[in-house]
């Protein structure tokens, strides 16, 4: 009887003291979700007004910063959480000195990996290399394929990309060597026509600089090109046909929408004006879609 006057004793002091604790830890690192998802959400709509609208470097940095202090919020609260709960059960938390940092060293030899992937993502995020929303290709050590796609989180740890298929790339941040920013600043879209060697070449160029200001004059197609596309002319020769390029500047990651775009307005105004492109042959058509999975 008196084992259970103690009990109850303690469950109405420090039991409920813990329970307490445990309960307003778990409350408070909820509120602090839900306010890291509002701010998230306010970030993006202030950011993006429409499809043709990308978000701006500084939204981007805004957005993954506070991803981050959202983590970290949260870890410091359980953290904190925990030592309250031991001291509440009678546990020394000042005689745990010692042990931690017996159990911190050996964590620390045991567990470099993690500690090189938290230092890698505070760089990765202090230098705005890269953040929520930009369309990246990310080289990892031992080389491989590049994880491609735009980047849905980035955290201390680690950095999760969505490829175009829809796959989620989880990638650790200190096993990266090498970032392509697809979405900085501003992108190029690149098209190269193949035309004929026998086609008068002034004429293509004339043709292809219609199709340029026919894009830049079209309402769907103005918001995202920052200038004209501009013809450069002959890039590469061949026996049979000779291919001529077109470049424009686009908004970042929209270089992809509109190079399909000018490649159809090119293909209807060849046929129009009774210029035939050349069939692709098997090493071609090899180099063509090595050039296709590149630009995904």
């Amino acid at each position: 009887m008196d084992a259970f006057d103690d009990l109850l004793d303690w469950l109405s002091g420090r039991g409920l003291e813990v329970v307490l604790i445990i309960l307003g830890s778990v409350l408070l690192a909820r509120f602090v979700s839900w306010a890291g998802n509002r701010i998230t959400d306010r970030i993006d709509r202030n950011a993006t007004g429409g499809d043709a609208l990308v978000r701006s470097e500084a939204a981007k940095h805004r957005h993954s910063l506070t991803q981050v202090l959202q983590w970290a919020a949260i870890v410091l609260i359980y953290s904190i959480a925990v030592f309250f709960v031991l001291d509440r059960l009678g546990v020394p938390v000042t005689g745990l000195v010692a042990p931690a940092t017996v159990l911190g060293v050996g964590l620390g030899f045991g567990a470099q990996r993690i500690v090189g992937d938290v230092l890698a993502g505070f760089f990765i995020i202090t230098e705005r290399q890269y953040g929520f929303g930009d369309v990246v290709s990310i080289q990892v050590v031992g080389g491989g394929d590049p994880a491609t796609g735009t980047v849905e989180d980035v955290t201390l740890r680690v950095t999760r990309v969505r490829s175009p298929n829809g796959e989620v790339v989880t990638v650790p941040n200190g096993q990266i060597v090498k970032v392509v920013n697809l979405s900085r600043d501003w992108a190029r879209a690149v098209v190269d026509v193949p035309v004929p060697s026998t086609v008068d070449v002034n004429r293509v160029n004339e043709i292809l600089r219609e199709v340029g200001r026919e894009a830049f004059r079209d309402p769907g197609m103005r918001p995202l090109l920052l200038d004209p596309p501009t013809v450069m002319g002959v890039e590469t020769l061949g026996l049979d046909e000779v291919n001529v390029r077109v470049v424009a500047r686009t908004l970042p990651g929209k270089q992809f929408e509109v190079g399909r775009d000018l490649r159809a307005r090119v293909v209807l105004a060849f046929r129009a004006q009774g210029v035939q492109v050349p069939a692709p042959t098997a090493h071609d058509g090899d180099a063509a879609t090595k050039v296709q999975e590149s630009a995904r």
